[in-house]
């Protein structure tokens, strides 16, 4: 269990079914997602491009050490949920990078869940096959 008073600061971010809690310190830039490297964790450059995404703008690549813990989802929701946490850990270290964050859409929680499944359907809208006779 990583303990929140060692580091700067702790913030969540969540998508989909994912949550990932975000906690930064200062250091030479290492990104730990589960006890594993980023790189490891995961394997599209699309998802490590997504949870660098708020470091890059505010260029602090190298300054800060993050460590994640992300549960539920998969992992396309999980770097969603990384980069909104991320970014929240920024605004609370520098209030002053709120628009920069804002602007590029960072600071937005993507609402968007999946819709349940109804009763009498395949699935949430898909209904069975009409037959006439």
């Amino acid at each position: 269990m990583v303990k929140s008073r060692m580091y700067d600061v702790h913030a969540v971010g969540k998508r989909k079914t994912s949550v990932a809690r975000v906690y930064m310190i200062e250091g030479q830039g290492k990104i730990t997602v589960n006890k594993r490297e980023i790189d490891d964790y995961f394997p599209r450059e699309s998802s490590k491009y997504m949870v660098t995404q708020p470091l890059n703008l505010l260029n602090v690549i190298g300054k800060y050490d993050v460590v994640v813990n992300v549960d539920g989802g998969g992992l396309s929701s999980q770097a969603g949920a990384v980069r909104l946490g991320v970014s929240r850990a920024l605004l609370k270290l520098n209030p002053a990078v709120r628009g920069e964050l804002r602007k590029a859409g960072f600071l937005t929680r993507d609402s968007r869940e999946v819709e349940r499944k109804k009763y009498g359907v395949r699935g949430a809208r898909r209904a069975f096959q009409f037959s006439k006779r």
